[in-house]
């Protein structure tokens, strides 16, 4: 968890944030709910299911449909915000071409060259892109989710166990004596 801890500091407060004027703006009192600023299991996997759904939009503004949803369901919205931004110009073209062929093969479309894309070709090739995408934003998030739930509660499980070693190290000091500090 330390690095959860780390995060934490360098992330901007709820306070920091709510007082910059475009962004109370776009969201008014909402950003003063301490469920989206807080880092516990399922704030944390809600707000990285988001932003990984909301990478795989294939549309400009990524990242605010990441702040509207985080906030809509009291996810943590920093860690939504970050993961939004795996989509960027860089990622693009290796992030968008499986949901891309995906789509094109639900919808029973022959896949177009990347060399080959107009204007005037887009047509049923941006709803395969789209299909797709919504798609795999979908079954990513629910698989992100699923994953940082089990690797949050494995670290649960793992400090009770410590605890519990540690506990039952003192007990056997105490009983047998040498417990003389």
């Amino acid at each position: 968890m330390n690095f959860l801890k780390r995060l934490k500091e360098k992330i901007p407060s709820r306070d920091a944030l709510s007082g910059q004027p475009h962004i109370q703006n776009v969201f008014g009192t909402a950003l003063r709910s301490p469920e989206i600023w807080s880092f516990n299991r399922l704030s944390v996997s809600r707000g990285i299911a988001i932003g990984v759904f909301c990478a795989f939009l294939p549309m400009p503004g990524e990242s605010l449909a990441a702040g509207f949803m985080a906030i809509l369901m009291g996810a943590n919205l920093p860690l939504a915000l970050a993961t939004a931004w795996i989509s960027n110009p860089i990622t693009w073209v290796p992030l968008y071409t499986p949901p891309y062929l995906l789509g094109a093969w639900v919808i029973g479309l022959e896949p177009i060259a990347l060399g080959d894309i107009s204007i005037l070709s887009l047509g049923w090739h941006y709803v395969a892109l789209w299909l797709g995408c919504l798609i795999t934003g979908i079954l990513l998030s629910l698989t992100t989710r699923w994953l940082i739930d089990l690797i949050w509660r494995g670290q649960i499980r793992q400090a009770w166990r410590h605890r519990r070693r540690k506990r039952m190290l003192n007990k056997i000091r105490f009983s047998t004596g040498h417990d003389k500090k």
